[in-house]
């Protein structure tokens, strides 16, 4: 099967075509892994993630937009603004389908362009336009514009990828947004296409997918998707969506509120996907190829938070926005939802930086931070009020965070940068610089070790402990106890998760598969009949080390560790009062890195040369 990348010039607006070689696409799929690879050799070190030696890929996989399982999805990388170490970030939709029926396997963003463009792929035919007209816009507005400037409106036809007004403004917790509300959230990528001035890409086209055995590849989807179906997980996602995790995380004490000072929310049942399901719900929706279908279509139709029919909120974004902020109210979390996509924001990490600086506002009223910070942070929040539970001022904040006024151009920096620049660095809760996710690992301990070794920062992506600490799959443990079978199970889940994202497919999957599904779809789809399931673990492990070494040779970001908050401070509260991630760290971590062949968080010579990564030996030499 012939993988073709479509590179583009922004300065000179030119495009030309690049076929991956075949040996390349086996050591590293496609999606995540050819993105790190690329971004390896071609992001020079200590380039600025804003400037134009950064470059942005936006990949599929060898499967995507095929009849297999939840195949409709693509994978962004670049250096990222908020980390300063590789970024990654994988979105669903109709994206990923459309650019390979385009005509094209990915896009290569390089250079920056003189003024704000939009680019169309059609059939293959590729065309720069003018988008100085929707600079400033937000994501649904600059859909609906493009639509009617190609001439296809519908829907479920083509495909726009766009940033909103964060992203234009540089913000490092800016998403890249598709299909209006699915996003590429994490590691500010939005802000990497930003700095390139370009808007939108819109692609569409005929082209049919090429496999080499089409009928053993239906055969094998097929069975996989059966498996998927009938998964207990699987059928929980599509009646609750995501957030039917909010109750279930709040009984364990892992439900990280009032910025991840206690473990549990009084107000947890009112923003909970059954409480969404009985007040606000109006569908459910999937992505492309998608039978899970655990998106929400949600609608509060009057009062302060009216909002029009939309998709969301999902876990992620009601816990960061919600129990972090202790904002218990379901009609204001779908607003604030809405209002993110709109303006193109990771939500994690919005929400993650709203609560760094309600901590923050609370401290200056206690005289707890330095007396000038103190006065500078009062003086830059004008009217906002940012008290805990303040839903009004969050969605103040969202605005002044995405056009970057007043308090706005701090926040606009992330969490990290936030508290660092009001005196108080600990105030904010992240791994390399990333915002962390919804599970609080004094809690749920496996998660001590995913958080710390994630290569992109603070991540529940890398490795889903929760689902054998708490869902027991593929089997139950005990959260609280420290069991040296987790730090197996973490490494299996990173090269796992590293295959499925390099696919690409979606993570939903992971409860009900196993990497031997998806030998028989590589056998059909590429003509790899002597592939196995060794392998393809072992492509997992090489792309786990190859993003680790962009760590390594940017001299930063490869140090494992947890923020004090979670291994100093104990949960007050809730099964895991008294608990501090310091004694799981301390255990796993020695573990892990016997297990992957590292020392102090750099691959040794001998595992690179195992992995057939002699060509990265000078890094770490």
């Amino acid at each position: 099967m012939e993988f073709k990348l479509l590179r583009i010039d922004l300065w000179n607006q030119k495009v030309r075509e690049e076929k991956i070689d075949e040996k390349i696409l086996r050591k590293f799929l496609g999606g995540r892994g050819l993105g790190a690879y690329l971004a390896l050799r071609e992001i020079p070190p200590g380039a600025d993630p804003l400037g134009p030696e950064n470059r942005l890929y936006i990949l599929t996989g060898p499967i995507t937009g095929t009849a297999a399982i939840e195949s409709g999805r693509y994978h962004a990388v670049a250096k990222s603004p908020l980390t300063g170490i590789l970024g990654d970030s994988n979105s669903g939709g109709q994206f990923g389908p459309w650019l390979r029926f385009a005509g094209y396997d990915g896009i290569v963003l390089e250079g920056i362009s003189e003024e704000p463009v939009w680019i169309s792929i059609i059939d293959g035919e590729v065309k720069f336009h003018d988008a100085r007209n929707l600079w400033g816009k937000g994501v649904i507005y600059t859909e609906k514009v493009i639509r009617e400037n190609v001439g296809i409106t519908k829907e479920d036809l083509g495909s726009v990828l766009a940033i909103g007004p964060a992203g234009e403004n540089l913000s490092k917790i800016a998403a890249i947004m598709n299909d209006k509300y699915r996003a590429a959230g994490r590691t500010g990528l939005g802000a990497v296409m930003g700095s390139k001035r370009v808007k939108a890409i819109f692609a569409y086209g005929k082209r049919q997918i090429e496999l080499y055995d089409r009928q053993k590849f239906f055969e094998a989807a097929k069975k996989l998707m059966k498996k998927i179906q009938e998964h207990s997980i699987s059928q929980a996602l599509g009646k609750y969506g995501t957030a039917v995790l909010v109750n279930i995380i709040n009984e364990h004490g892992g439900f990280p509120t009032k910025n991840w000072t206690r473990g549990t929310f009084e107000k947890a049942y009112e923003i909970s996907g059954e409480y969404l399901a009985e007040k606000y719900l109006k569908t459910n929706k999937g992505c492309w190829g998608c039978v899970i279908r655990c998106a929400r279509v949600a609608e509060v139709k009057s009062g302060p938070y009216r909002t029009p029919v939309s998709e969301g909120p999902e876990y992620e974004t009601i816990w960061a926005n919600g129990g972090n902020t202790m904002i218990g109210n379901m009609e204001a979390l779908i607003k604030i939802n809405y209002l993110l996509n709109d303006l193109g924001f990771d939500t994690i990490s919005f929400g993650n930086t709203a609560a760094t600086l309600m901590e923050l506002y609370e401290k200056a009223q206690k005289g707890e931070l330095p007396e000038d910070k103190a006065k500078k942070l009062l003086s830059l929040l004008e009217d906002i009020e940012p008290t805990w539970g303040n839903a009004d001022a969050v969605i103040q904040l969202i605005w002044r965070t995405a056009y970057r006024d007043g308090i706005g151009d701090y926040t606009a920096e992330g969490a990290a940068r936030l508290a660092e620049a009001f005196g108080s660095p600990d105030s904010a809760v992240h791994v390399r610089g990333l915002e962390l996710p919804a599970y609080d690992p004094r809690a749920i301990n496996s998660m001590a070790l995913s958080y710390a070794t994630s290569n992109r920062g603070g991540c529940h992506l890398r490795a889903y402990a929760v689902s054998f600490d708490v869902l027991g799959v593929p089997k139950k443990f005990d959260p609280l106890q420290v069991d040296m079978e987790k730090v197996k199970l973490v490494k299996f889940q990173q090269e796992h998760f590293a295959v499925i994202d390099s696919l690409v497919v979606c993570k939903f999957n992971t409860f009900a598969d196993s990497p031997e599904d998806y030998v028989p779809l590589l056998q059909a789809a590429m003509g790899w009949e002597d592939l196995t399931t060794e392998e393809l673990l072992t492509i997992g492990e090489r792309i786990y080390n190859v993003e680790r070494l962009f760590a390594v040779r940017e001299g930063h970001g490869y140090k494992d560790y947890l923020p004090k908050r979670l291994i100093e401070e104990p949960l007050p509260d809730g099964p895991a009062k008294g608990r501090t991630a310091k004694e799981a760290i301390e255990k796993y971590l020695p573990e892990y890195y016997k297990l992957r062949g590292w020392e102090d968080g750099k691959p040794l010579p001998e595992t690179l040369k195992r992995l057939g990564l002699e060509e990265f030996l000078y890094i770490v030499s």
